[in-house]
């Protein structure tokens, strides 16, 4: 296609556009216009924090009908024609056993995650890698019409789906989406926000006006001629997204291997701790992770003393992985940094700000806890003229086999703090 036609198309385009936002029976005039519409996106936010809220604390049931999630997308069908049957895909249909979330605990549980994630997130990246962390898990009956409740949410982000609107798509765009796979959907998706900003002047950057055009489309009120119509390489489009779907896989695989043995190693000083006599702080971060039967921070103290609350760097140094608190004075004996990975920088200067921001708990002992390979490295990093000033903090070098070794021993016979430091190497001298 040369540069005139190109010209003539988004001509047609506009045309059509301008044609479809006048036309009072069109989506644009009785739903996108709908002052009602924009009252719904607060209500289905704090729906969704609801079934969060049931789900976690297993009271959810194992039904749609009378669930949270029923009232929620109720609210969403309701908007009209282009969410009617919107919420057919989380009817429970008990032959086929579908959406799997009523069921199976796990399904739930990564269902609640996903809606959680999107709850508290604020970019397109993280949106799209929330939605590839769900259909990782391949959970049956539940697809791309979750995208109508992240539409509420993310209405820059997440257009509308169903299947009228991928029709519309399919004929305008020359395209072959099957509803109901997400890497399809998240290709569709692409596209449309690409059209949408060629097209922004004359749509709107809330993604349901250009939802509500293809679903006019899809539903036959208007007809594609060939000049408004786009030909793309839907097959390209497609293979780019399976690409970065299975990278950012391999990605999120090497992540939880990473989460699973940092969080292991915590568990190890956690109860360590707790068998020496002392009281365990676990991060903020990470108090929820599992472990085990229970969470990580099971058994643990609920707050820091009084004088690091009152501090101005009591933030920071809540993130420390773990800390040893001494039972009768309340002072902490010992901190923890597990760097499984990553720079010890973040670590030191969490260190950094206990030792220096709190002198009534001078006197800490600070260990930065690696696998064994890492020692070189974590020393290597350590002589940085950047931690010169950490230098003077006593620090040690406790490695995971060490600890794996004798973390029973030290348990049952140890005497505290003795004990962790004959397992350690000095970082210093």
């Amino acid at each position: 296609m040369n540069l005139d036609d190109t010209a003539s198309g988004l001509k047609e385009q506009r045309h059509l556009i301008e044609h479809w936002k006048n036309d009072p029976a069109a989506t644009y005039r009785s739903w996108f216009l709908w002052e009602e519409r924009l009252k719904n996106f607060r209500s289905i936010r704090r729906g969704l924090h609801a079934v969060v809220k049931e789900i976690r604390e297993d009271s959810f049931g194992s039904a749609y009908r009378g669930s949270s999630l029923e009232t929620v997308v109720h609210s969403i069908a309701e908007q009209r024609q282009i969410f009617r049957g919107a919420d057919h895909a989380f009817l429970w249909k008990p032959k086929l056993r579908i959406p799997d979330i009523y069921e199976n605990r796990h399904h739930q549980l990564a269902f609640a995650q996903f809606l959680d994630s999107c709850l508290c997130c604020d970019t397109e990246a993280e949106v799209v890698e929330a939605v590839r962390k769900l259909d990782a898990h391949q959970i049956k009956g539940l697809g791309p019409a979750c995208a109508n409740l992240l539409y509420f949410l993310h209405p820059t982000v997440v257009p509308p789906n169903n299947t009228a609107i991928v029709k519309g798509f399919n004929a305008f765009f020359g395209a072959n989406v099957k509803l109901g796979r997400w890497n399809e959907y998240l290709a569709m998706r692409e596209r449309v926000i690409e059209f949408n900003t060629t097209h922004r002047k004359w749509l709107s950057n809330d993604l349901g006006a250009v939802a509500g055009f293809l679903f006019d489309i899809g539903t036959g009120r208007y007809t594609i001629g060939a000049a408004s119509a786009t030909c793309l390489d839907w097959e390209a489009d497609l293979a780019k997204v399976h690409e970065e779907s299975a990278a950012a896989h391999k990605a999120r695989q090497a992540a939880a291997e990473n989460d699973q043995t940092h969080t292991q190693v915590q568990g190890w000083l956690r109860d360590l701790g707790l068998s020496l006599g002392f009281k365990v702080w676990i991060a903020n971060n990470d108090k929820g992770r599992q472990y085990g039967d229970a969470r990580l921070d099971h058994g643990c103290i609920t707050e820091l003393p009084p004088e690091i609350r009152a501090n101005g760097a009591h933030d920071t140094i809540a993130l420390i992985d773990v800390l040893w608190l001494d039972t009768a004075s309340g002072r902490i004996a010992m901190a923890f940094e597990v760097e499984h990975s990553t720079s010890i920088y973040s670590g030191i200067v969490r260190m950094l700000d206990l030792a220096l921001g709190v002198p009534e708990h001078d006197g800490s002992t600070f260990f930065l806890v690696a696998p064994d390979a890492r020692e070189a490295d974590v020393r290597a990093q350590f002589s940085r003229p950047a931690f010169s000033r950490v230098r003077e903090l006593n620090v040690r070098y406790i490695g995971y086999g060490e600890l794996a070794r004798n973390r029973e021993a030290i348990a049952r016979f140890g005497d505290g703090e003795k004990a962790i430091l004959a397992i350690s190497k000095p970082l210093t001298g």
